[in-house]
């Protein structure tokens, strides 16, 4: 069965009408709890735009970091209700508890147009339960929040790619209760990746970076039969360094996936490719002392923060000519200027690409945050994720929840 969409729902008609979505708002915040990077605020606009302004009573849940599933002022979605508000230029209430009696009064008070936003729904600790009775009781009582005063039932629209892998309350339960449909975001997300799986257009690059190996191994698996090439930088290049034998310094490693890396070399050789030199520092710092060295001579101590000009431009040869491009993981700490050339570089390489007609996808998390910190033109890529840990799994081939029960 197809997944419905915004536009069928709109086209039913929601003036009047409850409907609860559930958005990703997780963005960053600094010390001072103001937001970084309001990527997934922005992304979030246009369904909630769309729905407002067709007269639906809106009302919103997300959640912010990670609460103990108790409320937690730190992760209070404040800041996110005054900027989403300013976004879409409407004013957007706050409820002062996730499906308790301020959210209760305050859905019942909805009039056509306005929009409400829940608190935090991880300060209800049902919403991520492994046990299926508490996390359907949650997803009721925000179904309620929706219901029509004729005891109709309302819409659900699901808009937080960032969450559709997981099998929580307000992503997975509550469609199993109300009309279901997909909102421009997510419909947008899922269209990409499927372009990304089964049509792809050959040359097809792929470029990982980021911590672990272990959180990139299952797509590395999956992906190294598809793709024509797989770079790999970031901190989890030195896992793989070490797979050839050798030394890394003090730089992150992996030492339990040494092996699995030994054996994805000997199998995905002629795919993969690693870094040929390497920005090392003294430690863990923007101003730390550093230089460029070949990637087999690492000393000891030193410890590597991001790939060298030399890697840059293999891989940006190894780019150029490609027509499908995937992007997951910055290539060293874009946070610190001194070690985000390797970031830039490869960006741009993938920019340049784009700029010749292939389709690149940006797989949200770090990397985006990268384009936009490193002042990186947006729309210099086809399409830049909002849920990297999602896009993951399902180039994994793994079922996500949040996709699976849009299309019961």
């Amino acid at each position: 069965m197809a997944i419905k969409s915004l536009s069928d729902l709109l086209a039913e008609g929601v003036e009047g009408r409850g409907v609860l979505v559930r958005s990703d708002l997780n963005v960053p915040l600094d010390d001072s709890g103001n937001i970084t990077d309001p990527g997934r605020i922005i992304a979030s606009v246009p369904t909630l735009a769309a729905l407002a302004e067709a007269g639906a009573k809106v009302v919103v849940t997300a959640h912010l970091g990670r609460p103990k599933g108790e409320p937690d002022p730190k992760f209070s979605l404040a800041p996110v209700a005054a900027a989403l508000g300013e976004r879409l230029g409407r004013h957007v209430q706050l409820a002062g508890d996730v499906v308790g009696t301020d959210a209760l009064a305050r859905a019942e008070g909805l009039t056509d147009g306005d929009v409400l936003l829940l608190e935090n729904i991880r300060f209800d600790a049902r919403e991520t339960s492994k046990d299926d009775a508490e996390r359907l009781a949650l997803g009721k009582a925000l179904a309620g929040l929706v219901e029509g005063a004729d005891g109709s039932p309302g819409a659900f629209v699901s808009d937080g790619f960032g969450v559709v892998h997981r099998k929580q309350a307000s992503v997975y339960d509550v469609a199993t209760l109300l009309p279901h449909y997909a909102g421009t975001l997510v419909d947008t997300e899922v269209k990409v990746l499927e372009q990304l799986t089964s049509s792809t257009e050959r040359p097809y690059a792929v470029v990982l970076g980021g911590s672990k190996v272990s959180d990139k191994l299952a797509v590395i698996e999956n992906l190294a039969t598809k793709a024509d090439s797989i770079v790999i930088g970031g901190g989890m290049c030195f896992t793989f360094l070490a797979a050839q034998g050798l030394s890394v310094g003090s730089s992150l490693l992996q030492e339990e996936m040494i092996d699995t890396c030994k054996k994805l070399l000997e199998t995905y050789g002629d795919v993969i490719h690693l870094p040929v030199d390497i920005e090392v520092a003294d430690g863990f710092a923007a101003d730390s002392p550093h230089e460029t060295v070949p990637a087999d001579q690492i000393p000891d101590g030193k410890m590597g923060l991001d790939i060298g000009p030399e890697s840059v431009k293999r891989f940006t040869a190894l780019l150029s000519n490609a027509k499908t491009v995937f992007w997951n993981g910055p290539m060293g700490v874009f946070e610190f200027e001194a070690f985000s050339a390797g970031t830039k570089g490869v960006a741009e390489a993938i920019i340049g690409a784009t700029g010749k007609g292939a389709f690149s996808v940006v797989g949200g998390g770090d990397s985006a945050a990268a384009v936009r910190l490193l002042g990186l033109p947006e729309d210099g890529f086809s399409h830049i994720s909002t849920g990297g840990g999602a896009s993951l799994e399902y180039l994994e081939g793994k079922t996500l929840p949040g996709i699976d029960v849009l299309e019961a």
